[in-house]
């Protein structure tokens, strides 16, 4: 069979110099990695907390990648896996939360996934693989063959959410069902690799990797992976110290990518190889670095949704940057696609799917700054839950909407372990402007919802000023028997746009649209305006 695939590869290699076919080299394999339960903080590119993990595997991503500050996964594995598979948020999927038993609600096998695109529609198509936790469906023996049935030419993994031991579990390949005593974390990449090993050099292929690791139970990893000095391993060193136990975990992983990074250096594949490292949401409270351990994996709040997410390869330009753009775990669809040379991907999904996901590419080529003005998450399970609801962010405020009808805005830039409800007390014009736009964002997506009347504070009378010209050009001048501190002219988003403090404000630099003028006066009222700025 090796023959027969080097004589295959010396053929396509004759065809392509002829120009009968296009050269394979142009098509780009992609790796997903998604790490479980990791929030970035654990990892000191991150540059978030003094106490890190030894990963030097991970980190050395950015030499050729790009590190994405502000990416927002589900708080739980299985909507966030299932809006990877499908570039759709958890309301269109139906799976809203983690997948326990047969009630549970699982992902539909006609969704269109990204191994489905990349194996039947994709213009080269691809040879595809999953491998390691699934947890899109119950372990039961009618669904173990869903993996293939869904797009991947080879799965083997296992189904639920956590290991009871990772040294001994139920793994499913293909279909068949047996059981493992090789350390969860060293199997997966040896099934990944043994994987590569079989495929025809001639086409290239995706691998979505997914590590049981960091995710509890917390114990000894072995020692050729990781530090295990002060490790005893007993039930209460465990319960008392988790953060050790979570550590070991985390470095043995690192570990194990370092053997599947070298394994592609050593068979040249990883030039031609993009790579993406993940999590799939944030840390366990056990081990979460925040002081509200409710804030944490399972909640809407930034920390329990806020992953690590790193794109290393050829298709980066400019590397070893970062990017603060806000980006969504399922756009890693219609990114994957990209870099698969599939941007026509939404041609093949039935239109009755509507499809959430955004290419990162051009954030990948450096040819932008953004993709998004917000990003959203949601939560909702069966029965109904208190922690049940909504979330969306922009640039510097994140308001959560939970189903029983509480709220939270917070201005996250400034305040990062969210501890400041500004809904708790009256909003200034910036945060009212901003609670309206990111209220009507999550009605108008999910379709039901309303937002509160959230006037600011200490308007003085609108009659006193006249700004004018009204549309404006080059400067906006203001009149009126007032004594001005300063001046803020906002833009739809919230964003300040142009500031002054006295009666004549340059704004050239706008782009044409609606904008908020507010006026801070010496005695600390405020003059609220609409202006058009149109040139």
């Amino acid at each position: 069979m090796d023959k027969f695939y080097t004589l295959l590869a010396l053929n396509i290699s004759f065809f392509v110099q002829i120009g009968f076919i296009a050269p394979v080299s142009a098509q780009q394999n992609v790796i997903l990695i998604i790490a479980d339960d990791l929030s970035p903080d654990y990892l000191g590119c991150y540059g978030i907390s003094t106490d890190t993990v030894v990963a030097p595997n991970i980190r050395g991503l950015l030499k050729n990648g790009i590190r994405f500050n502000n990416c927002w996964a589900s708080p739980l594995c299985s909507p966030t896996r299932a809006g990877i598979f499908t570039g759709r948020y958890p309301f269109r999927t139906g799976v809203g939360n983690v997948i326990t038993n047969p009630q549970s609600a699982q992902l539909d096998t006609a969704e269109m996934s990204i191994a489905k695109l990349l194996k039947y529609h994709a213009p080269v198509k691809y040879q595809t693989a999953n491998v390691g936790k699934w947890h899109l469906h119950v372990q039961m023996p009618q669904k173990y063959t869903y993996p293939n049935k869904m797009g991947y030419d080879f799965y083997s993994g296992s189904f639920n959410g956590e290991l009871t031991d990772y040294y001994k579990y139920a793994r499913i390949t293909n279909g068949k069902l047996d059981t493992v005593r090789t350390y969860a974390t060293t199997q997966t990449v040896n099934d990944a690799i043994g994987w590569v090993k079989t495929l025809n050099p001639a086409k290239p292929f995706f691998l979505w990797l997914a590590f049981n690791a960091p995710h509890f139970p917390f114990h000894i990893p072995p020692s050729t992976l990781c530090n295990t000095s002060g490790l005893s391993g007993t039930t209460a060193d465990i319960r008392n110290n988790p953060k050790k136990y979570f550590k070991a975990t985390v470095q043995a992983m690192d570990t194990e990518i370092g053997r599947l990074l070298q394994y592609l250096k050593d068979n040249n594949l990883m030039d031609n190889t993009n790579i993406i490292f993940i999590g799939d949401n944030g840390n366990d409270n056990r081990v979460a670095q925040i002081s509200d351990k409710s804030k944490a994996k399972a909640s809407l709040y930034d920390y329990g949704v806020r992953v690590p997410m790193i794109v290393s390869g050829p298709a980066v330009v400019s590397p070893n940057r970062t990017s603060d753009a806000l980006v969504n775990t399922p756009d890693l669809l219609a990114t994957i696609a990209d870099l698969c040379s599939f941007p026509n991907w939404k041609n093949a999904v039935p239109a009755s799917k509507i499809v959430d996901s955004k290419s990162m590419l051009p954030l990948i080529k450096n040819e932008s700054a953004s993709i998004r003005d917000w990003i959203f998450t949601e939560l909702f399970s069966n029965p109904v839950d208190p922690d049940d609801g909504k979330a969306a962010r922009n640039k510097d405020y994140h308001l959560i909407r939970w189903d029983n009808g509480k709220e939270a805005l917070f201005k996250q830039s400034a305040d990062q372990e969210e501890n400041n409800n500004l809904l708790n007390s009256t909003l200034t014009q910036e945060e009212s402007t901003n609670y309206t736009f990111l209220c009507n964002k999550i009605t108008t997506l999910v379709g039901k919802g309303s937002c509160r009347n959230v006037p600011s504070s200490d308007i003085a009378e609108q009659e006193e000023i006249i700004l004018f010209p009204n549309p404006a050009g080059e400067y906006l001048k203001i009149a009126g028997d007032v004594q001005i501190k300063s001046v803020s002219v906002l833009n739809a988003l919230g964003e300040i746009s142009a500031t002054g403090n006295n009666n004549e404000i340059p704004i050239s630099t706008l782009t044409d649209g609606f904008y908020t003028v507010t006026i801070e006066l010496e005695n600390k009222k405020r003059i609220i305006k609409k202006i058009i700025v149109s040139k």
